[in-house]
């Protein structure tokens, strides 16, 4: 399983989502709606889920293994930070275009 494109999309408001990812794997098969979270100890994912009728969340779709979450979990994380780096610059080039 190869992970093809990573599409990050930055939450605007403040709070701990910090932004919204599809990932598509093998250029087959899109996985919309993880989330990027700030938590005590730092970054981490949260797989799509939907409430259930008891008032849980459970995932629609995630790993089956914890060294899976972890692959994608980096790969987007580290896709997250390349967007965050880069958006100064784009700030900055869009004001110049002004």
């Amino acid at each position: 399983m190869n992970i093809t494109d990573v599409r990050v999309r930055k939450v605007a408001k403040e709070g701990k989502m910090k932004a919204v990812v599809s990932i598509t794997i093998d250029d087959e098969f899109v996985v919309h709606d993880i989330k990027v979270i700030e938590g005590e100890k730092g970054l981490f994912i949260a797989m799509p889920s939907r409430k259930a009728t008891d008032g849980e969340y459970r995932d629609i779709a995630h790993p089956i293994n914890s060294a899976t979450r972890d692959r994608i979990q980096t790969i987007i994380l580290d896709k997250y930070q390349e967007v965050m780096a880069a958006e100064p610059e784009e700030a900055l080039e869009e004001a110049a275009a002004e």
